[in-house]
């Protein structure tokens, strides 16, 4: 079973702490955007809670900004370090506790296949083309974000604001509610199960 311990030091310079990690072959899809505000579709292809190589059409330039949302593991934000044929490799900007978090979700998708582990959820995730929303409360107040993770039953949304739990809201043409915070945004639960076709506006 994998599991990711750093032995990182607090004097090294974060490319330096990025190898302190251990990688390990995954193939979690995504999209990107670089720092020229092109989106293309990604896939992780090894990752550790430092850094990651990614397969994509897109090629950034060395030391160029990248912003990438992966399915189960949400918002990441690096510095291009390595360009490759296929793709190309990022230091991950993150906090201590963004990387604990990291490591454990690394470890649950890499251990995932050897122990037969159910999807922990109740609908599959989907892979949204279109990253760019609106959400809107029963105010009428609009505020943009960014769609990080999609399902029938719900979505995760890169946002400023913090609606109490509960709030009613709706993204695009689906009513729901928030049902928890983190640290980049929201959570939100639909309340009716979506069929494909309703969420194409984002697929």
């Amino acid at each position: 079973m994998y599991s990711f311990q750093s032995s990182q030091r607090p004097a090294q310079q974060p490319a330096q702490a990025a190898r302190a990690f251990q990688r390990v072959g995954i193939a979690v899809d995504g999209r990107l955007m670089l720092a020229n505000h092109e989106e293309y579709a990604c896939t992780a292809v090894e990752m550790s809670p430092g850094d990651v190589e990614f397969s994509c059409q897109g090629r950034p330039r060395i030391n160029e900004r990248v912003i990438a949302y992966l399915d189960h593991l949400g918002r990441l934000e690096g510095i291009v370090t390595e360009i490759g044929t296929s793709g190309f490799s990022m230091t991950i900007n993150a906090t201590d506790r963004k990387r604990e978090k990291l490591a454990a979700q690394l470890t649950w998708i890499a251990n995932k296949h050897e122990l037969g582990l159910p999807e922990d959820r109740r609908h599959d995730r989907l892979t949204p083309r279109q990253t760019r929303a609106e959400v809107v409360l029963d105010d009428g107040s609009r505020y943009s974000c960014r769609l990080m993770d999609l399902s029938l039953s719900g979505a995760a949304v890169d946002i400023d604001i913090r609606p109490p739990l509960g709030t009613p809201v709706r993204l695009g043409s689906m009513r729901g509610k928030v049902v928890r915070h983190f640290m980049e945004g929201v959570a939100i639960e639909f309340a009716t199960v979506q069929s494909r076709d309703s969420l194409r506006e984002f697929l």
